[in-house]
Order: structure tokens, then sequence, then C-alpha cells
């Protein structure tokens, strides 16, 4: 008789929910992802990739794929709104200290190589999933899904359908619903006390080092793609909820317009409608486990975290290689990714409060502390990312992937 694979439901269908569903096809699961949006095209312009995920990225056998698809980011650092170099980083250190690079590609891209790991009809667009019960040892956990009708049919007619699986990944981000089904006395996020605005547009013929640029509660990113475009992003300490007046590309202008080149470039060369803002919230207060019973989370439905690391994509893709790892035994998943998470968000908590400073007398100190940091060379900045960048993933195996040996 015919054994039939255990089955799998990820609710989420963003970069942690693809790779999961992807890492656990690997492994022989029947898996379902269920995605609300009507498609995938993500919220979010690029995403900085580091060591780590591209070593989680092996896992799935896409990691060397991503790296030539990937812009490299070069040498570059910190400026100040005038253009002085605060300090200066290395790729070829940070390569050297951490086992590779750190990459730089569109969102869209990476979405896209992930579902197309998965197989045929495993991804369903403009579905809504709840949480109905996150099941035990003795039943399996069950999901309620509404799914938009087709075309054709009466307007706002759906179709409802109740799921059993084995195993229920909560993949569905920062205000999860699967999260506050599993752990309701949970606070939940919180808003981090600065909202974000990112831009990937095309920019011919521009040459400038890939930065960021930290004035007083204001930081400015711009860094160059393989593909010829820019990716730009911005930060200010506002109060949640904001808006422009007018437009957000009008906002940049009034906040950034008179920063260093290229940003005056960058925002010249933006339409309006092709800036996203978005307000930052963080899960202040850990989860007690990312585990109850057959249901689990991942990504920013754990530990939704500032992205002043650059670590909140990264860690979500580790998750979902050390889930199929930790499969059939989740509280050794929960064992495994939480203390790391909790100790990466707390980082990036920190970080946040050092480049987002608003006082003048915090700014000069902050700045002048840098400057004379950066006189010992790049090896001691990188020192913050030891024990993040050069994280392995746990291969059943032992056997690294190609790349990696």
């Amino acid at each position: 008789m015919t054994t039939q694979p255990a089955r799998a439901v990820v609710i989420g269908g963003g970069i942690g929910g693809l790779a999961a569903a992807a890492a656990l096809h690997q492994r022989g699961w029947a898996v379902t992802v269920l995605e609300r949006a009507p498609s995938l095209e993500p919220v979010g312009a690029a995403i900085s990739l580091a060591p780590n995920a591209l070593r989680a990225l092996d896992v799935l056998g896409i990691g060397d794929e991503i790296r030539d698809l990937a812009a490299w980011q070069g040498d570059g650092g910190l400026r100040t709104p005038g253009g002085r170099w605060l300090s200066r980083s290395s790729a070829e250190a940070a390569a050297a200290r951490f086992g590779g690079p750190l990459v730089l590609l569109s969102r869209a891209t990476l979405v896209g190589r992930l579902a197309a790991l998965l197989p045929p009809g495993a991804l369903r667009t403009a579905a809504t999933a709840t949480l109905a019960d996150p099941g035990d040892r003795t039943r399996p956990a069950r999901v309620t899904m509404t799914a938009a009708a087709p075309a054709g049919t009466a307007r706002g007619a759906v179709g409802a359908e109740e799921l059993e699986a084995e195993l229920v990944v909560g993949a569905d981000g920062v205000h999860s619903r699967v999260r506050r089904a599993l752990f309701p006395g949970h606070p939940g996020a919180v808003y981090a006390g600065f909202t974000t605005w990112r831009m990937l547009i095309p920019l011919p013929g521009a040459e400038f080092a890939s930065h960021e640029t930290w004035g007083r509660g204001r930081i400015w990113g711009t860094h160059p793609l393989k593909d010829g475009r820019v990716y730009a992003y911005a930060a200010a300490t506002v109060p949640a909820g904001a808006h422009a007046p007018d437009d957000e590309r009008a906002e940049l202008l009034r906040r950034y317009g008179d920063w260093h080149h290229p940003v005056p470039a960058v925002l010249a060369a933006t339409r309006p409608e092709g800036v996203l803002r978005h307000d930052v919230h963080h899960l202040a207060q850990p989860l007690p486990a990312y585990h109850l019973g057959r249901s689990v989370l991942l990504g920013d439905a754990a530990h939704a975290m500032p992205p002043t690391l650059g670590q909140g994509g990264n860690q979500a893709v580790e998750d979902a290689v050390v889930l199929a790892h930790h499969a059939t035994d989740l509280p050794a998943y929960t064992a495994d990714r939480l203390p790391r998470t909790t100790a990466i968000a707390r980082q990036a908590v920190r970080v946040a409060r050092l480049n987002m400073a608003g006082g003048r007398a915090v700014t000069a100190v902050r700045n002048a502390v840098l400057t004379a940091l950066s006189a010992t060379g790049p090896a001691l900045f990188l020192r913050g990312f030891d024990g993040i960048a050069n994280w392995r993933p746990p291969y059943a195996s032992g056997r690294q992937p190609a790349g990696q040996r």
C-alpha cells in the first residue's frame, strides 16, 4: 500500500513562506501555499542577502544561481548628508571574514525563483486563510480558507474550504493572524518610531559607490543593482500613520532633496507612484515559543525586527531550512531559532537607536565615534555581524552544497 506524504499548509506567499514550502517539498512533504494577495507581486523593491541567507538558499539548490543574478554590493560605506565619508566598507574584507559576499537583488527575482521550486498547483493566490485548530499529537491542524471566485462569477462570491495538515506554517507577516491565534495573550507588533520609503528605478549612466547616509533622525541608502537599476531607501522618525500632504516623492524631496549626490538624481528619476511607504513595526516582546501543537511561525510572524541590520528576510530564509530540518520535532525548531532571532532582533533595535538618533549633540558624537573607528579599518565594523553572517544551516547529510565546500 502506498504511503501518502505528510501534508503541510503554508499561510503566506512571501519570501519566508515560499522558502519554507520549497524546503518541505524537497523533503517529501505535500505542500500547499495560501497567499491572500491576487498575485505574488512582492511589496518591497529589493533585498540584501548576506552569506547566512545565501547558504540557506544553497540548501534549496539555488544559492549559486542567486549569486549570479545578484548585484555584488562592493566597497562603500556611511556618509553624512553633505557627502563626507564617516566610514568605508570593504566587500573583500566581508567576504573573507564570513566566507561569502553580501549581494543585492530585486525581491521579485527572488520570489519568482522560490515559487519556481514548488510543484504545479501548490500555490493558491487570492486565498485568505484562518487557523481553525493548531492540532496536536492526536489530530491534524485545520485551516479554513476562503478564495475569491473566478472572474465572470457573481461579484463578491467566494468559495470556502477546510484543509487538514500535519503541519501549518504561519508566514503571514508582521501583523500575523496565525500568531494571534496561537498566542492571543501576546501584545503583537508595535511601532518602531520611524517610517520607510523604498524605490527601484532605472538610472542609466550613474556612477557612485554604494552607501548609506545618516542624518539627524533620517537615513538614506543608494545601491546599484546588476541590471542597471538603482535601489534606494529612506527612513525618518515621524508619528505612526503619517502621510505626505501631496505625494511621497514630494515628501522625500523636502526631506532629502539637498543631500549629496546621487540623492537628487535618484529623486529626479523617481515617479510619485514608484515610492513605497510603510511604517516599521517590530515585536518588542519575544514570543514564548515559535510553535504550538502542529503549527509553527517563521519570518516576521515570529520575530519582526527593524530593517537596520538588513536581516529580516535573511532570517526568514534561515527559518525555512531549519524548519524543514525539524519539521517533525517543532520544539527543536523553537529551541534552534528563538534564541538566535531574539538576539538579532534586539541588536537591530540598538542599531536603530543609533542611526535614527535625532539630537544635534548625540548625532555629532555618533559621527565622531564612527569616524574614529573607521581609522582602524573595516574589520572593527564587521565584528557586529559575527555570529550572524557566518551562520551555517543544519545539513542533515553533513555535506556542504556546491560553492561552499
